[in-house]
């Protein structure tokens, strides 16, 4: 039981920590030297499914892979690497069907908090260019955003109820 304890624990502290993983990557390596690869998918050509961006899902799955391996000695790395797969599988499903729509489901949603994602990632793109961007997380999100749709209340609607 303890090792199970440990292991969500180990799981969802690797889950968090590849949000700030895939912020610093975004906005320092595909924004930087990676940029030949990540500029498609900014200016994208809508007559193809696959992007040269979809290559980063391989580099990902690297560490995954290579924590399960290693968990055959050490088994705590299996939790690191099931934590590193879970975001992946999470990026994928927020970032490529939900955000960009690349299967035609999920097009409408009331949800506050995911529309404060989507419009995020929409100012992450208003930019064509690897310079000047922001946004550059994915589950993360600035408060304005959050504010924006409503999942966070202004500081004015309590004067207003006064």
């Amino acid at each position: 039981m303890f090792n199970l304890i440990i292991g969500f624990f180990t799981t969802t502290i690797t889950f968090c920590a590849m949000e700030f993983v895939a912020w610093f990557t975004h906005k320092y390596i595909m924004h930087g030297i990676f940029w030949n690869l990540h500029k498609d998918h900014h200016i994208k050509d809508f007559n193809n499914f696959f992007e040269k961006n979809d290559s980063f899902f391989v580099i990902f799955a690297i560490p995954s892979i290579t924590f399960f391996i290693l968990s055959l000695q050490v088994f705590v790395f299996f939790w690191i690497g099931l934590g590193i797969l879970l975001y992946g599988m999470a990026y994928f499903f927020v970032h490529d069907i939900f955000i960009h729509q690349r299967f035609k489901v999920l097009r409408q949603t009331n949800n506050p908090y995911l529309r404060a994602i989507r419009k995020a990632h929409k100012i992450h793109h208003k930019h064509r260019v690897k310079e000047n961007g922001e946004c550059f997380g994915m589950l993360l999100v600035p408060f304005k955003y959050l504010k924006e749709a409503g999942m966070i209340q202004k500081n004015n609607s309590k004067k207003n109820n006064k």
